[in-house]
């Protein structure tokens, strides 16, 4: 079977995806990072009255139009009350946020204003109709969507929910994610280390990572390189998950059974990505369970976690923007033709004395260097057949779109 670009194989893969189809209601608090099941539309507007930008004093700007008139400070309103009527000639020492009085279309800040007992001297020149002052519905308007359905909600995007009054909200229901490792070498952290064993770092990697995606993780524990104990182990967590995800045994070798047992117990749709690091991936199904078999190289499963997995999971609950932003980011080192492959090169964003940033390729770009992860501030693209020189603008995908 032949390389299959990354693109491709995302094209390939979507329209193959299960899709969540249930929702829950869950409180604002408990959102962020949930996908929105239904349009989000405010009922109200936002500020829902009109009201003051700063502290200062609310007036009518057509009382302004001698030099150094004088008005009378018939009323102090602060925020949350709401001030009389106000006639010609009056002002209201008004706070900001404060509803501002019928009457009055403009605010002085405190700063441009003398005040001796109750009258008020405006030092300003010039006062315009509606300066200092925000218009009900400045900011959302009844009736206006504030967020589409698939709409991953950010933080930020609490609290402006929140602002229209909502406590809680329609998203789709968390994916429900069995996680598998592979191989006898493997021993979970705790447990002292024997001859030819490691740890199984992948677990916790792919754990904390399905955490960021608010899914709920099925622990399958760690599989031996054993056909008939693979078949059983996967058959099992297909039936109780959306999604099935192993690391290790997708490779051609004696003791890799995972991709052999899919093309029995189910159906393989990709095989081999043409990407460095990152090729032995396998994705298909088992029973109604989508799969995926990452490598059991580190770098490599969370390359293709990251890459692959992340906007396959996302688009399966509904969302709409699955691809991370990337941007253009000078080289600041020389590479060699790349082959046939693309290359994602560990690298750190640097800036020198004037400010201007550039990418440094970590020196070890093993696949087996997890502490690179670590150290690296995102991925550097490296197309097929290219060599890279210093100055040369490359794809730059930082960390920070990935792990949230």
């Amino acid at each position: 079977m032949s390389l299959t670009p990354i693109d491709t194989a995302l094209e390939q893969l979507v329209p193959l995806l299960p899709l969540i189809t249930e929702k829950e209601s869950v409180p604002l608090e408990q959102a962020a990072g949930r996908v929105l099941f239904d349009n989000c539309v405010s009922s109200i507007n936002v500020p829902p009255h009109r009201n003051s930008a700063m502290d200062g004093y609310a007036l009518k700007s057509a009382d302004l139009d001698s030099e150094n008139i004088q008005l009378k400070v018939t009323q102090r309103i602060a925020a949350g009350e709401i001030g009389r009527q106000l006639n010609s000639g009056e002002a209201a020492r008004i706070f900001t946020g404060a509803p501002v009085p019928e009457g009055a279309d403009a605010v002085v800040m405190q700063e441009n204003c003398e005040v001796s007992g109750d009258v008020l001297r405006v030092l300003q020149k010039h006062v315009k109709p509606g300066e200092n002052l925000r218009q009900a519905g400045d900011d959302i308007q009844a009736g206006a969507l504030i967020f589409a359905q698939g709409h991953r909600l950010k933080p930020q995007d609490i609290g402006l929910l929140a602002s229209i009054g909502l406590e809680s909200v329609s998203v789709t229901r968390r994916l429900r994610v069995s996680l598998l490792t592979t191989g006898d070498e493997l021993v979970q952290p705790g447990t002292e280390l024997k001859a030819g064993q490691i740890y199984n770092s992948n677990y916790f990697t792919l754990h904390a990572l399905l955490e960021g995606l608010q899914a709920e993780v099925l622990d399958c524990g760690i599989v031996a390189d054993d056909f008939e104990g693979t078949r059983r182990a996967l058959v099992a967590a297909a039936a109780q998950s959306d999604c099935v995800i192993t690391t290790g045994g997708v490779s051609v070798g004696e003791e890799d059974h995972v991709k052999a047992v899919v093309e029995q117990e189910g159906q393989l749709q990709l095989w081999k990505l043409a990407i460095k690091p990152g090729k032995p991936l396998a994705c298909g199904k088992i029973a109604t369970a989508q799969f995926f078999g990452l490598p059991g190289n580190p770098v490599s499963a969370f390359v293709t976690f990251a890459l692959v997995v992340r906007p396959c999971l996302l688009r399966m609950l509904g969302g709409q923007q699955t691809a991370p932003n990337t941007y253009r980011v000078a080289a600041g080192f020389t590479a060699s033709e790349s082959g046939e492959r693309q290359e994602y090169l560990r690298c750190q964003l640097v800036q020198d004395t004037d400010g201007v940033a550039s990418l440094q390729a970590l020196r070890n770009q093993s696949s087996g260097v997890a502490a690179s992860l670590s150290q690296a501030d995102g991925l550097g693209v490296i197309p097929p057949y290219t060599a890279v020189t210093i100055g040369d603008n490359l794809e730059f995908i930082p960390f920070s779109e990935l792990l949230n």
